[in-house]
């Protein structure tokens, strides 16, 4: 595959300029300045066996594949409130007063543009700093203006732009989002089944920048944006960073199925006070991030081809908004497994995370990895970056896979094919004698 340098600078278009998209901004400023280790990031700090085991090649990630320089990011972001990003920064209250300061200056930078919203779609939120439009086409267009107007700015050589805004309103596919034509059409009547993220998605693609979705949102996965970005030659993925109780659902699971034991219920609650949460407490919102948590365990566990260990598996997910926690989200877990002669058993995981801090080094691979795909002109859905979402999108037809140790053997084997290096099957038969 032929992939070129990255030259020059990559700019971030950020959709939402508050916990998460901050706590990644300041991390990154705190990575370039030495005050801080990429923890967290796999491009940064993960490496990639090359090879036979012997050979003894295992370089870094970000050795093996060129990936953009941190010091080549230039950020740029939308919001419904004028706070820049340190304003933003201080009011999640995820950094400790230290690290704000020393990241100031970067942040300070990060003067968010007038965003699109709709408040029918995130109904616990609102702010003054928004686009106003005849129709959402025009929207759309004033968006495509934002980006020339970066892209001119900050002489940016390329961009990227993640969703890091809020879980909108459930709403399911419909016709108008069938076919680009369709949809273009639905943009200029102004159909209320066109959401904000929607028009952010078609005018990132439209200006040539691939786009990623971090929340649950319905963007990514509906025809007509996946038949633009193939017609642009541009990458997409998502959606829904797999941060917290996720996470550990993905690492989990395949690890009770690899032993075959059963799981008779799965019971997961949070308790979460930062903005995210507040939004969540919305009903139509909190719709969203359930189909979006509840379908790893169905994906991983496989009820059908194992009906005696899943099949009556009861599975409830709970989130509720707590104004005293902030961004330090806590999910408990309480499993019910059994065993060998159907003796029953119990797991209760109680995960005090934060919730911007395993957010944000998602945000940076998914930049520095789409970056590296458009470069590559891999067009269209990216299933090896699945390691990444709560619900990776894949190409019709297909299941997805939420074993996270089988999404990070697929994005290890997609940077090995891209870089002419031999796929790793952990076969291993070539070691011994007895298999020649």
């Amino acid at each position: 595959m032929d992939t070129k340098a990255p030259e020059g600078k990559l700019g971030v278009l950020i959709p939402g300029l508050g916990a998460v998209s901050t706590t990644f901004i300041a991390g990154v400023d705190a990575i370039i300045n030495g005050r801080s280790a990429p923890i967290g990031s796999v491009s940064q700090m993960g490496t990639i066996r090359l090879g036979k085991r012997t050979e003894n090649r295992s370089p870094k990630i970000k050795e093996f594949v060129p990936l953009a320089e941190l010091q080549d990011l230039v950020f740029g972001a939308w919001d419904i409130f004028e706070d820049d990003g340190y304003q933003a920064a201080s009011r999640a209250k995820v950094l400790e007063p230290q690290d704000l300061e020393k990241a100031r200056p970067t942040l300070e930078s990060v003067k968010p543009m007038k965003a699109v919203f709709d408040k029918e779609y995130v109904r616990n939120l609102d702010g003054v700093h928004k686009k106003a439009a005849p129709n959402k086409m025009i929207l759309a267009e004033m968006l495509m203006d934002d980006i020339k107007a970066f892209r001119k700015t900050n002489n940016t050589n390329r961009e990227v732009m993640i969703w890091c805004a809020s879980t909108e309103s459930y709403i399911e596919p419909s016709d108008i989002h069938s076919t680009l034509d369709k949809f273009e059409a639905a943009l200029l009547n102004n159909d209320p089944l066109i959401a904000p993220s929607m028009i952010y998605a078609y005018a990132a693609l439209k200006s040539g920048v691939p786009f990623l979705m971090g929340a649950p949102n319905l963007t990514v996965d509906v025809p007509a944006i996946q038949e633009l970005a193939m017609a642009e030659g541009l990458p997409i993925a998502g959606k829904d960073f797999k941060t917290g109780q996720t996470l550990i659902k993905t690492i989990l699971a395949p690890g009770l199925k690899s032993r075959m034991l059963g799981v008779e219920g799965w019971f997961s609650t949070n308790i979460l006070g930062n903005r995210d949460g507040e939004v969540l407490d919305d009903p139509g919102s909190f719709k969203s991030k359930e189909v979006s948590k509840k379908g790893a365990l169905d994906y991983i566990l496989q009820p059908d081809t194992y009906p005696e260990l899943y099949k009556d598996l009861y599975h409830k997910v709970r989130i509720n908004y707590y104004p005293p926690r902030g961004d330090a989200k806590e999910g408990w877990d309480n499993i019910d497994i059994f065993g060998w002669m159907g003796y029953k058993m119990q797991i209760k995981i109680d995960f005090l995370c934060r919730d911007s801090i395993l957010a944000a080094p998602i945000v940076l691979d998914l930049v520095l990895f789409t970056d590296l795909a458009l470069r590559s002109k891999m067009r269209g859905i990216q299933e090896w970056l699945s390691f990444y979402f709560k619900a990776p999108i894949v190409g019709p037809g297909l299941y997805p896979e939420h074993d996270i140790f089988i999404q990070l053997t697929k994005l290890k084997n997609t940077l090995r094919w891209m870089m002419g290096e031999e796929l790793i099957t952990h076969v291993g038969h070539e070691y011994y004698d007895s298999y020649e």
